[in-house]
């Protein structure tokens, strides 16, 4: 147990180099051109790659736990792994936007290496033409944005009752939910080029698993997680990221517009912004707002990039809990007639944002 915990330990710290590179030199806040000149400067193809090897060292750290552990260790390798999962999700996220390395090639590989291909994800080039061509200008748009279609097929629709909706956000851990998970692992397999290299990948994951923690490290440490609770937490993270339902139609630069359809959760609780930080939000997820008027800052940046730029439309203090939560809007705009078209749309004010 104490190896494994120790290995866990050193895929902490070694993920934090990256975290320390682009620390050098950045302003708490900054406008867009200050802060890509500095993301210019730090870019490097060394410290994204012990960042990945750091994750990955963490996920067989928990393997072990889970052997070792007993209950409580299974329990604490099936919720870090997932946690890990999220991590790697969002850290290929910014290989996507050609934003993770120096070269974006480079970044490329690295997200299918380490993250695509062992995880049963589409290929880069798939998810680059879904997230950045077709969901981030259209967001919150019926009909074009593939991600609210996403919630609509789980049942956030107009007139949801309050056991659809409170089904629909949990709706990973659902039968229909997990036959979706699958049948969407099965589909990244069979209808992309690579076949035996993506299967080969999550083969690889699954033996490496048995290897080094038996029967509890597969179940515990990878079919729950990928299969269960890592697509709940990227799903609560999508369920997040903007006021889906009931958008504030603006007009103006990319950061008024999206300061009408993001939001930012916790801006007055630190504690929690940290949590949701370090699990379900992490590498500038928390910072969704700032990523979706400027797609090209790294997670680094975010932080800086949002305390200049005016807050958006909503801004909870919780999630579940609280007269202003993210999901009781939500619910609200599902279950609310529809206002009429006035036809206008909140124009950018002078001051520049």
């Amino acid at each position: 147990m104490i190896f494994f915990l120790g290995l866990v330990a050193v895929g902490v710290l070694l993920r934090q180099a990256d975290r320390w590179w682009h620390a050098r030199q950045r302003p708490r806040t900054a406008a867009l051109p200050a802060l890509m000149r500095l993301q210019r400067q730090q870019a490097n193809n060394v410290t994204p790659v012990l960042l990945l090897i750091g994750e990955w060292i963490q996920i067989v750290g928990l393997w072990g736990i889970a052997a070792t552990g007993g209950p409580l260790g299974w329990l604490c390798a099936a919720l870090g792994v997932a946690v890990a999962f999220r991590h790697l999700q969002e850290i290929s996220h910014f290989a996507v936007h050609g934003a993770l390395t120096r070269s974006p090639r480079l970044g490329n590989l690295l997200a299918e290496v380490a993250v695509h291909h062992p995880l049963g994800f589409v290929p880069v080039p798939v998810r680059r033409k879904r997230h950045v061509r077709d969901h981030h200008p259209n967001a919150t748009l019926a009909g074009t944005d593939p991600n609210l279609e996403e919630l609509r097929v789980a049942g956030m629709n107009p007139g949801s009752t309050r056991l659809q909706f409170i089904t629909a956000l949990v709706y990973p851990l659902t039968p229909r939910g997990l036959r979706t998970t699958l049948t969407g692992l099965g589909a990244n397999l069979s209808q992309h080029s690579g076949l035996w290299h993506r299967a080969g990948a999550i083969g690889l994951v699954l033996g490496a698993a048995y290897i080094v923690g038996g029967w509890p490290a597969v179940l515990c440490g990878v079919l729950l997680p990928r299969l269960l609770l890592y697509p709940q937490l990227a799903w609560l993270s999508l369920v997040n990221e903007h006021t889906w339902f009931d958008p504030d139609s603006r007009t103006g630069s990319p950061a008024w517009v999206e300061a009408g359809r993001c939001l930012r959760l916790y801006p007055r609780n630190r504690a929690l912004a940290a949590f949701a930080a370090t699990t379900w939000l992490p590498y500038g997820d928390l910072h969704h707002y700032a990523h979706s008027a400027h797609p090209a800052v790294r997670w680094n940046y975010l932080p800086a990039l949002e305390r200049h730029l005016t807050a958006p439309h909503f801004t909870p203090d919780g999630l579940f809990l609280g007269m202003d939560s993210v999901v009781r809007r939500h619910h609200q705009a599902l279950t609310r007639p529809p206002a009429a078209d006035n036809d206008r749309a909140g124009r950018e004010p002078l001051r520049a944002v």
